[in-house]
């Protein structure tokens, strides 16, 4: 009985040829099969030089561009990458009160004009891990939380011509386009409150290698210099946002110095250790030590005593950062824009009138 005659080997389908041809391309040209999809469809995230080069591989393989499969995938895409990014060393939480609050306001910004967020996070040293999703195809622009300490990062990704949108402050030289809080006012008035309620020691806590930080101390600086008052660096506590980082930092802080009576805290959550700290101390708030935060969580309300802090438009920021990215998806150039705030009167430093 004779054997059956083997099986051809079924022929590749189209889609598999494609791919084993963009394979060869990427392997001709030394990129990576995702940059040769990018240049193939004309990205200028792609420098000339390579878009030409991969063009004639692929004219050289008689490959040719799926237009049409292309155009519904872009139609169909919906996706928004919303990324944290997180200090490697304190490893701050996206539980933080404040990452929950803005991330919230996006997702919600972003449903109500039917769009879908996907939530990552990237290592604050390498923001530009960011640009992934796009590069990917998964999303279709980027809204990163924050500028750390990268800002060359973020204009070289602005540079590529990446749709981004960074919750942060306007900087010097700035590409990208950036929605944040008016943080200078809003040093300012913390400080400048303290000043009114006769405290004259006030001290700061916030790493100000972080851009936004950095423009709270410049107003909490100019507040000072306005009541005639020397901005003393040893009144200045480099404490990082996360809770298990900052707390032995505050404590020592105030376990070594009894001289200052009031502070600015460049969180809501730093405010709350340093109530702790002072406590730990002898020391009480607002008895001893006056105190303002900032951001105005929720949590600020509910503490002991309640804080007064600095507002942040956290509802309204969320909307402003997807329209801003909506509308660079539609062609247009939008500077950087900066909301206002305003400081939230409570028993951690009341107001004197009350």
């Amino acid at each position: 009985m004779s054997k059956p005659a083997p099986k051809e080997p079924a022929a590749p389908s189209a889609g598999e040829q494609r791919r084993l041809q963009m394979v060869d391309i990427a392997r001709l040209a030394g990129v990576s099969v995702s940059t040769v999809s990018r240049a193939l469809n004309g990205s200028e995230l792609v420098n000339a030089e390579t878009r030409q080069r991969v063009a004639e591989l692929a004219r050289s393989l008689n490959y040719s561009i799926n237009f049409g499969a292309r155009n519904l995938r872009l139609q169909e895409n919906k996706t928004v990458a919303v990324v944290v990014p997180y200090d490697a060393k304190s490893r701050q939480h996206i539980s933080d009160p404040f990452f929950l609050s803005i991330v919230g306001a996006i997702a919600d910004a972003l449903t109500d004009r039917g769009y879908d967020m996907l939530l990552s996070r990237v290592d604050a040293e390498h923001l530009d891990l960011a640009s992934h999703w796009f590069d990917s195809g998964k999303a279709i622009g980027v809204i990163l939380i924050g500028q750390w300490r990268h800002h060359d990062q973020l204009n070289e990704m602005a540079a590529r011509k990446l749709p981004l949108v960074v919750w942060g402050s306007e900087m010097p030289q700035q590409l990208y386009c950036s929605v944040g809080g008016d943080n200078v006012l809003g040093g300012s008035l913390a400080a400048r409150h303290l000043l009114q309620l006769g405290r004259s020691r006030v001290a700061f806590v916030g790493d100000a290698r972080l851009p936004e930080v950095w423009l709270r101390r410049q107003g909490y600086a100019q507040a000072l210099r306005e009541f005639g008052v020397d901005v003393d660096p040893a009144l200045e506590l480099a404490a990082p946002f996360e809770p298990s980082a900052a707390t032995d930092i505050v404590h020592e802080f105030c376990t070594r110095r009894r001289d200052f009576d009031a502070v600015v805290c460049c969180s809501d959550v730093l405010a709350l250790l340093m109530i702790q700290a002072l406590r730990a101390a002898g020391r009480s708030v607002p008895g001893d030590v006056a105190l303002v935060g900032y951001d105005d969580m929720p949590l600020a309300a509910y503490c002991d005593p309640p804080l007064t802090t600095v507002h942040q438009p956290v509802a309204e920021a969320g909307v402003e950062l997807v329209e801003t990215l909506l509308s660079q998806l539609h062609g247009e150039r939008l500077g950087p824009r900066t909301l206002p705030v305003y400081l939230k009167l409570r028993e951690s430093a009341p107001d004197p009138a009350a």
